[in-house]
């Protein structure tokens, strides 16, 4: 029997899972189109035609949603919470929307760090994604890294997500790969574990990140890397550098939280520092989605 409806959408991506008992799957949607891709912005339409199935044979089943969906440039924006939190935190302040239809759609809030001073940083469906493995883990601490195009290492004490940092690793490496003259030298080519591990000793480097940088070129042009090697070799610097610099701040075992070959790359480049490193298991903001709603009363 279906009691939840559960929604990941971000910027580039969109997974939706019907629960029944527990939090299990009945169903799921594993991908589609993120809120930049939603034609004219009209995530009322998105949102009947991705689960319009799930919704016309549930008419009443309560929706629960998180990720860039409640971000300035998506359906609803809401307010970021500063930390220290935890799940109940984010149930207490979920945002209620009904659409057009009459639907109503409960959207988890984002995190903010330092809101008033110094640097400001924000996430929004990270903070699930870590309450997720909280509740399956029944962990109460760590440090954790979430892969993507702008990576999040987090810390939890005491069952409460305590600080974080944003690191814009992804773009910047779609950047210089695909806009920038380090790509120039570039070649298709199968995934090449050796040039990867090549730029995480350059990644771990001294010296000016963007010095390190050029090298993604100038060992190509010495015929030193192969073309099909470059995007490898970049990869493994920008990670190596990124690295190197959370475990200067940071000591412990960490976790990883993410899906896929970006995963398992953090994963390597953690334990080539010298640093205990796990993949979490699958399934993550699922979790989290369904402890919130379970928290907030959205189901029983």
């Amino acid at each position: 029997m279906p009691e939840l409806i559960a929604i990941d959408w971000g910027t580039s991506s969109f997974r939706a899972w019907l629960l029944g008992a527990g939090g299990a799957v009945l169903d799921e949607i594993p991908s589609g189109p993120g809120i930049l891709s939603v034609p004219d912005g009209d995530f009322d339409a998105a949102f009947e035609t991705a689960l319009g199935h799930w919704l016309s044979a549930n008419p009443d089943l309560p929706v629960i949603a998180s990720g860039m969906i409640t971000s300035r440039n998506g359906w609803v924006e809401t307010p970021y919470l500063p930390l220290p939190l935890d799940a109940r935190t984010l149930a207490h302040a979920l945002t209620a929307h009904v659409t057009k239809r009459g639907r109503r759609v409960h959207f988890v809030t984002g995190a903010v760090r330092n809101p008033d001073h110094g640097l400001p940083d924000v996430m929004r469906g990270e903070e699930t994604e870590i309450i997720g493995h909280l509740a399956a883990s029944g962990a109460r601490e760590g440090l954790f890294v979430l892969p993507g195009t702008h990576s999040k290492w987090a810390r939890v004490e005491g069952g409460r997500l305590t600080g974080f940092n944003t690191c814009m690793t992804g773009e910047v490496f779609a950047i210089l790969r695909d806009h920038s003259i380090l790509g120039k030298l570039a070649g298709d080519g199968p995934l090449s574990p050796d040039a990867f591990l090549r730029g995480l000793e350059t990644g771990r480097a001294n010296g000016a990140l963007l010095a390190r940088i050029f090298s993604a070129r100038s060992l190509a042009l010495m015929d030193r890397l192969e073309g099909g090697e470059v995007a490898d070799y970049l990869s493994g610097l920008l990670i190596g550098d990124e690295v190197a610099a959370a475990l200067a701040s940071a000591r412990g075992a960490v976790t990883v939280i993410g899906r896929g070959d970006l995963a398992e790359r953090y994963r390597v480049a953690l334990s080539h520092a010298g640093a205990e490193a796990a993949l979490a298991a699958p399934g993550m903001a699922r979790a989290g989605l369904w402890e919130i709603a379970k928290l907030a009363g959205v189901i029983g």
